[in-house]
């Protein structure tokens, strides 16, 4: 049903009051520039990050394809992993009145000015994928995605399983996603957290591969030339792990064998890399948001009350299991 702008500001306002919960994980590049539908048609304004891995691609062909399935008019926009280029597409939608703004935030900070005008046009936001910091949290209606602290700390449990009963110095190498990201910030946070008491744990060298495959196997090369002796490489993705096979390989080394592997993401590369025995552990982060979200969509705009925080369904992959499991992955 389409609402008036009144109606929905109050739907805001009335989730600013709930309870706030954790702060957190294409192709298809048309930018529409058109008011929105008339009629009953709810029209909604996605702001995507980019198309900087599979997990990425998989996401915005998600979302794309259940807007279509619910007959929602989807205005889609890639930021090309610019933040300034993200805050251009969400006032774009402003203007056009749609009657939901979703997006996945580049980067957790510096978007107050831009949701507050949001919100002053009477229009809901919905955070996909990616939290922001900022502590007003009535600037959005609902925060849909994983939780990247648990899928750190998940990462470590494996690690710290592997190496149990081993009294041995354990050098890690970090490929860290995009500089001031949430799940780069959290993912961090939760390995860490997760290591913290085994002393012979050591991260040796942490630095961003921007979460693609080009970077990590830069940044790999690298870490391997800096440092001869490393045991295990921790990847925010499974792009940048991926990548960082290739440097190893070219090194002479066997990943899965001489450096093993923790990737998060569970694309279906990785998972082919599992069954080849050159990543060792993937900890999933579901890409296929897009049900889910069209769900929130509906329920905002016929005025029904949203969690705020809603959590995807993950689970922890290993070798073992990655045969069993590659069929079946839609991403």
């Amino acid at each position: 049903m389409h609402v008036s702008r009144r109606k929905l500001f109050a739907v805001v306002a009335a989730a600013g009051l709930a309870t706030s919960g954790l702060a957190a994980c294409g192709d298809g590049t048309q930018d529409d520039e058109a008011g929105g539908a008339a009629g009953d048609t709810i029209v909604l304004g996605f702001a995507q990050v980019g198309a900087e891995s599979g997990w990425r691609t998989a996401n915005t062909k998600s979302i794309q394809d259940s807007a279509k399935a619910a007959g929602i008019d989807l205005k889609f926009s890639d930021a090309q992993q610019k933040q300034e280029n993200q805050i251009k597409n969400i006032r774009s939608y402003i203007t056009q009145k749609v009657d939901v703004i979703a997006f996945s935030p580049v980067v957790e900070s510096g978007w107050e000015p831009v949701l507050r005008e949001a919100k002053e046009a009477g229009i809901p936001v919905v955070l996909t994928d990616r939290a922001i910091d900022s502590p007003d949290t009535s600037l959005y209606v609902t925060f849909l995605g994983s939780d990247f602290i648990e899928e750190g700390k998940r990462a470590a449990n494996w690690l710290v399983q592997e190496y149990q009963g081993k009294n041995e110095t354990v050098n890690i190498v970090e490929l860290q996603g995009t500089t001031g990201s949430a799940p780069a910030i959290d993912r961090k946070e939760g390995f860490a957290q997760g290591i913290a008491a085994n002393p012979n744990f050591k991260i040796i060298a942490s630095q961003t591969g921007e979460f693609t495959r080009a970077k990590g196997k830069e940044v790999m090369q690298a870490f391997l030339q800096s440092n001869p002796d490393i045991d295990v490489l921790y990847a925010h993705n499974d792009d940048m792990a991926l990548g960082a096979i290739q440097a190893i390989e070219e090194a002479g080394k066997k990943p899965g064998v001489d450096i093993k592997i923790i990737s998060i993401d569970g694309v279906k590369d990785a998972f082919q890399a599992m069954v080849d025995g050159k990543i060792n552990v993937v900890v999933e982060c579901n890409p296929l948001l897009g049900p889910q979200l069209m769900d929130v969509v509906k329920k905002v705009v016929a005025g029904e009350t949203v969690e705020k925080r809603i959590l995807t369904e993950e689970g922890v992959f290993t070798q073992d299991q990655a045969a069993a499991a590659l069929p079946n992955r839609q991403y």
